[in-house]
């Protein structure tokens, strides 16, 4: 996914367990140690050094504070948008919509591919599918939910 830092562009690719950020010609680890939907806070390893950082977010920007400091990050417009839908090892929701189903709860192990619940948008029915192999570690949706667009909706570790 590429997204602009404030007036810099960078790009952030998934990578084994984690991420690899590319700013200018610096490449740079990123590991999520734990991330807290509710809060809106993650415990990052960046490059080897533990930070705790603070998301918030209105669809398109996302401001994530870092030792003091906010920065804005927004998605460019070549970003591959509707391919996957995962945040921190969370599965979100592509658009808002109501969860018509879900067939999984915490501790129940999943295929790559298998579909762990559905949402109804705009009359159409979207699965969100594990894009892994792993385990639920969460579910933070019920049946008969509305949700938002980029809302957490259920966490798989591997």
């Amino acid at each position: 996914m590429k997204v602009t830092f404030d007036s810099q562009a960078l790009e952030i690719n998934p990578s084994g367990d984690g991420y690899i950020v590319m700013l200018d010609d610096k490449t740079i680890s990123v590991q999520v140690v734990r991330a807290d939907a509710e809060r809106g806070q993650m415990d990052l390893l960046i490059d080897g050094r533990r930070v705790t950082a603070y998301v918030s977010t209105d669809i398109t920007k996302r401001w994530v504070t870092v030792n003091g400091q906010t920065m804005m990050l927004t998605k460019t417009s070549d970003a591959k948008r509707g391919v996957r839908h995962d945040y921190a090892g969370g599965l979100t929701a592509p658009m808002p919509g109501q969860v018509r189903s879900v067939s999984v709860r915490a501790g129940d192990a999943v295929k790559k591919g298998q579909t762990l619940l559905t949402i109804e948008a705009m009359k159409m029915e979207i699965r969100i599918q594990a894009l892994k192999d792993g385990k639920i570690k969460a579910v933070y949706v019920s049946q008969g939910e509305t949700v938002e667009r980029e809302q957490i909706l259920i966490e798989v570790e591997e």
